[in-house]
């Protein structure tokens, strides 16, 4: 029996002169991936509109519910129905199940719907022919004989793991000129530690115009149709069920959690979960080059973006994979040139960096703001990082001391107050690449924060900084004066700084994609320095202006 109140709710909806089909089937195919389902079929509940020959609900059921699925699926077939048919309760209801019928009657019975059985339910017979033919007529997400060497290169770039050091401006040139490519522009993804992929570009400019077209794009709306505007062939990883996106780092998985999906993107076609054999073979030589080409040049690619890197490769293409019409008793060859793009990389971040000012603006203020972002270097504390001003209890501290896998300084005396701290968290690998940075540059000598002000009138801001030992000024990054988030601490700070006479601390945490977001616990620490605070004439920025970074 349905409650009172929500028959209430339901009779308030406009009963129109319509019959409805119900039935609860077993669909034989994977309505995601068009796979034979067998034994694993699922249940399937679909309510339709016969007179108006409309599918009001359809909705995935698990084997053991029983008869109240199709009764939930009902409900929303009439209050939340799947457009263009709006919310309405039907005249009548016709089943061929005589259990669901009796069933159906002892719920709906305060609702004024005649219930009736019929032997067959064309209507819905028709559907599910249709629905069955028109998803087991896709093509599978791989062409068969490139199902294992495909997953085996996604495999072999997972353990690369190029995204630890790459970023998605950092293009890499491959040369094809085979199968219709003559060549690829990879980009790739995961940097910030969110999605993890290599992007195949058909095109340079389809790469150029996307970015382009991300950074000029103001609102929601055009999301969409910009992305689905890119020309690629795509290879993005998932992880496996027990993958929890707001708790787990994916980057920290092995590759038996992972699984990679492939697809295309083109302007007129759209996007598509799969790819033809015309696509898999391009894309199989040119995944399988970048792999070598990591393996060989990681090194360089990490340090030097201002030389060319370029190497080629002679690909061996296995008789399975060779198109049908060649006819060879061995491995065919295509040499193919791998090249990094440090012109292209530039271009790209300065793109994504673009300063404009006002006709009006003073020439030496411009003029100021351009030289004094030479001063800066930004290449240690990676995009995307967490950052926080803090003050942290001496127990805890000492506790940190103890436990902490690496850690740098004089340790402070105690004193009264707490320990006024800057934590810095990231993604795991990204925590070892800070450590190894400021471990080669000779180690961290002091930190500062330098109050700013825009010479366009933008609010106030504060930038954080930090100076190794070899006198590189690095940017931490930019805090909000006004953001209560940042003032509070940074008031308990001023004050702490006094009674440590000067010494603070930088803290290197990892979970910056997990559930410890924003709140690293004492096992998310992995580094910490005790290092002065130091003034701006320390460092020479006193009488330096800077501007809010973009």
């Amino acid at each position: 029996m349905l409650t009172p109140s929500t028959c209430r709710r339901l009779n308030k909806l406009d009963q129109i002169p319509s019959v409805w089909e119900g039935d609860r089937r077993s669909l034989q195919i994977d309505l995601d991936s068009g796979e034979m389902m067998g034994e694993d079929a699922s249940d399937c509940v679909i309510w339709v509109d016969g007179s108006q020959g409309v599918v009001r609900a359809i909705e995935k059921v698990a084997d053991d519910s029983g008869m109240e699925a199709v009764v939930r699926t009902l409900l929303r077939a009439m209050e939340y129905p799947h457009k263009p048919a709006q919310p309405a309760r039907p005249q009548k209801i016709i089943v061929k199940d005589r259990e669901l019928l009796f069933f159906l009657r002892g719920v709906l019975q305060d609702l004024d719907i005649n219930l009736d059985y019929v032997p067959e339910l064309p209507l819905i017979d028709e559907l599910f022919r249709g629905l069955e033919d028109a998803v087991g007529g896709r093509p599978p997400k791989l062409p068969p004989q490139y199902l294992d060497p495909l997953n085996e290169q996604a495999a072999a770039l997972w353990d690369d793991a190029p995204w630890d050091y790459l970023g998605d401006n950092q293009v890499i040139s491959i040369e094809l000129n085979y199968a219709g490519i003559e060549s690829f522009y990879v980009s790739i993804l995961g940097l910030l530690g969110l999605d993890y992929g290599i992007l195949l570009y058909r095109s340079l400019e389809s790469l150029k115009d996307f970015r382009a077209s991300i950074l000029a794009n103001t609102s929601m709306e055009n999301l969409e149709s910009i992305f689905l505007s890119q020309d690629c062939i795509f290879l993005t990883y998932e992880g496996d069920e027990d993958f929890d996106d707001d708790i787990d780092d994916l980057g920290e998985f092995t590759w038996e959690r992972v699984h990679g999906n492939f697809g295309s993107l083109h302007p007129l076609e759209g996007l598509r979960p799969f790819l033809h054999a015309e696509e898999a073979l391009p894309a199989w030589i040119a995944l399988k080059a970048l792999h070598l080409f990591l393996s060989d040049h990681e090194d360089q690619l990490m340090d030097d973006w201002q030389e060319v890197i370029r190497q080629v490769y002679d690909i061996g293409i296995p008789k399975p994979l060779q198109e049908s019409d060649i006819n060879e008793e061995g491995d065919r060859i295509v040499s193919v040139t791998v090249s990094s793009m440090p012109t292209v990389a530039n271009e790209l971040l300065n793109d994504d960096g673009v300063v404009s000012f006002d006709e009006d603006s003073d020439y030496d203020e411009v003029l100021s703001v351009f030289q004094n972002m030479s001063r800066l270097q930004d290449d240690i504390i990676p995009n995307g990082s967490i950052l926080q001003l803090d003050n942290l209890p001496w127990n805890f501290i000492e506790e940190l001391r103890e436990t902490v896998g690496y850690h740098e300084g004089t340790p402070c005396k105690r004193t009264s107050g707490n320990y006024p701290v800057l934590i810095v968290q990231s993604t795991r690998p990204k925590v070892k690449e800070i450590m190894a940075e400021i471990e080669t540059r000779g180690g961290l000598r002091g930190l500062t924060l330098k109050p700013c002000q825009s010479p366009f009138g933008d609010d106030p801001f504060e930038l954080g900084l930090l100076q190794l030992k070899n006198q590189e000024i690095h940017l931490v990054g930019e805090f909000d004066l006004e953001n209560p988030y940042h003032s509070r601490p940074r008031q308990a700070w001023t004050a702490n700084l006094k009674k440590t006479k000067g010494k603070c601390g930088l803290i290197i945490a990892m979970g910056a994609t997990g559930q410890r977001r924003g709140d690293p616990d004492l096992s998310d620490m992995k580094a910490f320095y005790e290092v002065e605070m130091l003034s701006l004439d320390d460092i020479g920025l006193k009488d330096i202006k800077f501007f809010p970074m973009l």
